[in-house]
């Protein structure tokens, strides 16, 4: 008798318990929360020092993240949202309260008062360099070559409306026609950056849209140098990707904490090898051994946020109506 009521005892005060423990809850892209992503790695490490539990719910790719977002409105459970870039921040600003601004080492400079940049990169179309012994040298001599490519949707993802702002800053007026040019080497668009790389894994096009630091990967994980970057003579269009606290955060002291976190020198380390990106703020120990590998863009290019949010309607249906003809 005494050893139930003991047991039952027990029980109750580990319901207690559990129950009293604060959640943060993370909305974040498919691939963060992916067993080989930064997710568990970021997670342990703050429940570590939070006395909370974090609890990540995904929604596709980046703009999936965002629309998400919008979709369920003050019904949200969302206090931190993770995986928005400068492209998409001036149209979830609404959704975001203030957050203390964190140092960074961003090759360009950043202000925002809703968001903290966690890592950055630069868009790239990734091949097998044992298959493919001459890449194109701009988009516009990929969009003359036979070669087959795998790209994402912009109305879903980040990488795929940073090739549509890509075409636009290298080729303004004549991004249409590029398009246009470039649309019988699209053997698919994909919801978002999981599924594109993994059909270029599966062999199913010649190139991927990704990264520069996608090879960083191949190589330091898998120890296989046969992936690269093709280096494009228009430049790069960059990446930054941003975390920023809701205003319907239930728990607002625990995102402020969690996003300064992100800024650690440990979480940082973890969003290298995990995210395979640069890091927002480079830890004390530097870069691994192989981002020295890595191609270096000769030309960055970059909207702001606002001119960003002006162009993406108008670059969409400039897109759409290419590929539909």
């Amino acid at each position: 008798m005494k050893t139930t009521l003991l047991a039952a005892g027990l029980a109750t005060f580990a319901t207690t318990a559990l129950a009293d423990t604060p959640v943060l809850h993370v909305l974040t892209y498919d691939s963060f929360t992916a067993e080989w992503g930064p997710g568990p790695i970021l997670k342990a490490g703050f429940e570590a020092t939070c006395g909370c539990e974090v609890q990540f719910t995904t929604a596709g790719d980046g703009a999936a993240v965002l629309a998400r977002l919008k979709l369920d409105g003050d019904k949200s459970d969302a206090d931190v949202v993770v995986g928005l870039d400068t492209n998409l921040t001036a149209a979830a600003a609404p959704l975001f309260a203030d957050v203390a601004p964190q140092p960074n080492t961003l090759p360009v400079p950043f202000a925002d008062p809703k968001f903290v940049p966690f890592d950055w990169g630069y868009f790239a179309f990734v091949y097998d360099n044992t298959k493919l012994m001459t890449p194109p040298t701009s988009i516009a001599d990929l969009a003359a070559s036979n070669l087959k490519i795998i790209i994402e949707d912009p109305r879903s993802s980040t990488p795929g409306l940073g090739l549509l702002l890509w075409v636009k800053a290298a080729y303004g007026d004549g991004a249409a026609k590029l398009w246009s040019d470039l649309a019988d080497n699209i053997v698919t668009v994909t919801p978002g950056w999981s599924e594109a790389y993994g059909m270029f894994l599966g062999g199913e096009a010649d190139m991927v849209l990704s990264y520069t630091t996608s090879p960083a990967y191949h190589l330091i994980a898998e120890s296989d140098a046969s992936k690269s970057a093709a280096a494009f003579s228009e430049g790069h269009y960059m990446q930054i990707e941003v975390a920023g606290k809701t205003l319907t955060s239930k728990q607002p002291e625990l995102a402020d904490a969690f996003l300064a976190y992100l800024g650690s020198d440990a979480a940082q380390s973890a969003l290298i090898t995990t995210n395979w990106m640069y890091p927002a703020k480079t830890p004390a120990e530097g870069l691994p051994q192989g981002f020295e590998t890595l191609i270096q863009p000769a030309k960055s290019l970059l909207f702001t946020a606002t001119e960003a949010q002006e162009i993406r309607a108008a670059a969409i249906e400039e897109w759409q109506t290419a590929l539909s003809k």
